[in-house]
């Protein structure tokens, strides 16, 4: 399995999935802690988590997947989201939440 087929199955399998630097218990990045904070404080506490300092070919897959040049990325229902500052934008805008919920 090519690691694009691997991040397709790990996204499509999973509703909100977060590739994120570290781990949603101990992030290791600044970004990272601000987007699983995001998606707490939006209700969502089942989502599932790669961390992508443990194996270097998704660290960079996840970039050429999505076309998005940096992490964390956020997917949800196998649909690229964004990074923590559209996660923000779409948190205080209130798009977030029904997102999540649906």
């Amino acid at each position: 399995m090519s690691i694009q087929e691997e991040i397709k199955q790990i996204v499509s399998s999973n509703r909100v999935v977060l590739f994120m630097k570290g781990t949603k218990q101990f992030p290791q990045c600044g970004f990272s802690s601000r987007a699983v904070q995001i998606l707490q404080a939006a209700g969502c506490n089942d989502f599932f988590t790669v961390n992508v300092l443990e194996n270097p070919e998704i660290r960079q897959g996840i970039k050429e997947y999505a076309d998005w040049p940096t992490i964390p990325q956020l997917y949800v229902d196998g649909e690229f989201v964004g990074g923590s500052d559209i996660m923000m934008e779409m948190y205080e805008a209130g798009e977030l939440q029904p997102l999540l919920q649906a």
